[in-house]
């Protein structure tokens, strides 16, 4: 009954193990659904903050250039800005050049037509992420255009889909393996020998790397045309390798060629001398005082511990080394490379990345350690204690971090409540809160542990049942084996005189025993493993204190999940700060600085009586502004005809007709100084020209003011 039933209670332990297992990798995935379904196709990070023509803007000549200013650097290529005629064609010359600061500008071709012109931009911002966007101008008057408005896809789609996933796995692959290396030295060294921790550092070098390399190989496309066959052209490679993101991930690999060397080193050479340690102190305390050995012996262990305590100084060196390069690869191409105080930031973003791995790899490592260790290499108290220090000094520095970079990305209140940068910024602070909680309540199931010597001394002695009941059933095994073959040989022998086929019959009957026999062990070693498995579910649960903590470690892991994922959509966001600035400045926009330039061609109807009469009001936003007006010919020479009125008429509003009559200049030009505006809208501006006594039109014309 008690074989019967072992098996089905191991099977349980297991099946509980996998089942929080598979429910952490459900709440990855639907968090990552969740978050990329939520993202913004074209997650920029600097925003347009001008242009010479402003968007939206009448101009009257044809400008020799059009010139972009952004928030912060950017990386353009030949096609970064297109500028498009009303029919859809281009009319740059297809180089655009830095204008010195942040304002880039290109050429346009001469002898322009008048209509409604359309610029596009794609460019890459300077911490990485791919900007693009569009806007119109007008030469002369408004027209209908054959160019749509939509911003070009950029950062979307399923290249887009796979780069976030990508970057969420080298973030996860970063703090599994610097956390789960800094946890084993610092910790738990011997942890260094156990099988499961090895897996999760191993794992975690093996995820960065790979996410590492895809996102290599997606970076072109990604910020490009945003097309799946574009992944493995290697002409778009190589014009990554030439950019500072396409730096910073061949860096990445490069270091992680150095941690490859480091796991080698903690998981052989150094593993082997703990348990080499711990072997010698197993066999000193058997054979009794270990001064027995004479004086030799006590020098030799000295040595050893000594070599040891280099080997670790030299393994938290080198490590540190390698963690510290791997965080500077994000930190010196992302947030942290531009904005106020870059190079205050980037150190400060090194120290964050790090702080975040120590805590969260470590919680993995002490969550590996719980659930997946043998009883009897379970983890110890002071272990578990050590581990509570580290991360309450990691939470320290990360909070302080964190709240300089908070100030530095949002910087004002409106940012943080009203961005979407902020309100994640404030979501990822709720789940730090929580997770801080929980830490609180794992800090005092700590506090309970015990050493438990008993719990350690069955732990073994389970294990040594498992393995003697294993090494007997293989014993039995051996001698069943031996002893019915022998049986089947010796009754051949007595029966010299029997028939070939009895023979035959006997071997056949030897060989269905060896075989019921081998299946009968077989059988037996399985139902004593799982009853030592189940012995030592049930030393492991002996301690309250530590089945308390292996819960709330639990917790805390899922909740690392859906905060590594809310900081994975945080970095590829616009920060607060840049929002901002874009918006006050698209309003300042609004406000024109230059003048506001219309032309409308005027028949009269009687003999001489057509020309064009050109409008410019200066610097056409709400309040007083300087208006001149041009009358000319067809042939484009000025037009001296007897008068020429204006008005301002705000339909939407009912404000107006507001009438204006300017002064004569001179020829062909009039002009009049305080011509009121009350509020901005879109104006329909009516020109009134008498050419003779009889002869007058009106033509009218809507711009937008102010």
């Amino acid at each position: 009954m008690t074989q019967a039933i072992a098996p089905r209670a191991a099977a349980t332990t297991t099946g509980g193990v996998a089942f929080r297992v598979r429910a952490l990798l459900l709440l990855l995935l639907a968090v990552i659904g969740a978050v990329l379904a939520g993202a913004a196709p074209a997650s920029a990070h600097a925003a347009l903050t001008g242009s010479d023509p402003q968007q939206g803007a009448v101009v009257g000549r044809a400008p020799t250039q059009v010139s972009l200013t952004f928030s912060e650097k950017v990386a353009m290529s030949d096609d970064s800005v297109r500028v498009l005629d009303p029919k859809g064609k281009r009319v740059d010359t297809g180089k655009a050049t830095d204008l010195g600061g942040t304002t880039y500008g290109v050429k346009l071709h001469s002898g322009l037509p008048d209509g409604t012109f359309t610029v596009t931009y794609q460019v890459v911002s300077a911490d990485s992420h791919p900007v693009s966007g569009a806007f119109t101008f007008s030469v002369g008057a408004p027209s209908q255009t054959s160019v749509a408005l939509s911003d070009p896809a950029v950062g979307g789609g399923v290249v887009g889909a796979l780069y976030g996933v990508g970057r969420y796995v080298s973030y996860a692959g970063f703090i599994l393996l610097v956390g789960g290396a800094a946890f084993v030295l610092a910790c738990w060294q011997r942890g260094a020998g156990v099988r499961p921790v090895q897996r999760l550092v191993v794992s975690g070098w093996l995820a960065l790397t790979g996410a590492t390399l895809a996102l290599l190989l997606l970076r072109g496309s990604y910020v490009g045309s945003g097309k799946v066959g574009d992944i493995f052209d290697l002409t778009l490679l190589g014009q990554v390798l030439q950019t500072k993101a396409g730096a910073a991930l061949v860096s990445r690999l490069l270091l992680l060629a150095a941690g490859a060397l480091f796991i080698a080193v903690l998981f052989g050479a150094y593993a082997r001398r703990d348990e080499a340690d711990a072997t010698d102190a197993t066999d000193v305390s058997g054979r009794g005082d270990a001064s027995d050995k004479g004086d030799g012996s006590d020098k030799g262990g000295v040595d050893a511990d000594a070599e040891k305590r280099d080997l670790t100084f030299g393994l938290a060196i080198g490590g540190a080394v390698v963690a510290a390069g791997l965080a500077a690869s994000w930190a010196m191409a992302e947030h942290a490379s531009t904005g106020i105080q870059a190079g205050l930031a980037m150190p400060v973003d090194v120290l964050h990345l790090l702080a975040v791995a120590v805590w969260l790899g470590g919680l993995s490592a002490l969550l590996v350690a719980l659930f997946r260790a043998p009883v009897e290499t379970q983890i110890d108290a002071a272990a578990v204690r050590r581990f509570s220090r580290l991360a309450f000094g990691s939470v320290t520095v990360l909070a302080a971090t964190g709240i300089y970079q908070s100030w530095r990305q949002v910087g004002s209140w409106s940012a943080l409540t009203g961005t979407w940068y902020g309100q994640l910024l404030l979501i990822k602070i709720g789940l730090v809160a929580v997770l801080v909680g929980i830490a609180w309540i794992s800090r005092r199931w700590t506090a309970q542990l015990s050493e438990a010597p008993q719990a350690k001394a069955l732990a073994t002695a389970g294990a040594g049942t498992g393995t003697t009941a294993r090494a007997t059933a293989l014993a039995e095994l051996r001698t069943k084996v031996p002893a019915n073959s022998r049986k089947s040989s010796s009754g051949g022998s007595d029966s010299e005189n029997a028939d070939s086929r009895d023979s035959n019959s006997g071997h056949s009957n030897s060989r269905d025993s060896h075989s019921a026999d081998s299946r009968r062990a077989a059988q037996l070693a399985r139902q004593q493993t799982a009853v030592a498995t189940a012995r030592q579910k049930r030393l492991r649960d002996a301690d309250p204190a530590r089945a308390g903590l292996r819960r709330s470690v639990l917790a805390e892991a899922g909740v690392a999940v859906v905060l590594l994922a809310v900081t994975t959509v945080l970095t590829s966001t616009e920060p607060g700060r840049t929002e901002e600035a874009a918006k006050q400045a698209t309003s300042s926009s609004s406000q024109r600085s230059g003048p506001l330039s219309l032309k409308l061609p005027f028949d009269t109807g009687g003999q001489d009586g057509k020309g064009t009469a050109e409008i410019t009001l200066a610097p056409a936003r709400v309040g007083g502004n300087e208006m001149h007006v041009y009358v000319e010919r067809p042939n484009g020479k000025a037009f001296d005809i007897p008068e020429v009125k204006v008005a301002f008429t705000l339909k939407a509003k009912k404000i107006g007709p507001l009438p204006v009559t300017p002064d004569r200049i001179a020829t062909g030009h009039w002009s009049a100084i305080g011509v009121q505006i009350p509020m901005a809208g879109d104006w329909e501006i009516a020109v009134t020209v008498r050419t003779s006594d009889i002869d007058q039109t009106t033509v009218t014309k809507n711009a937008k003011i102010g």
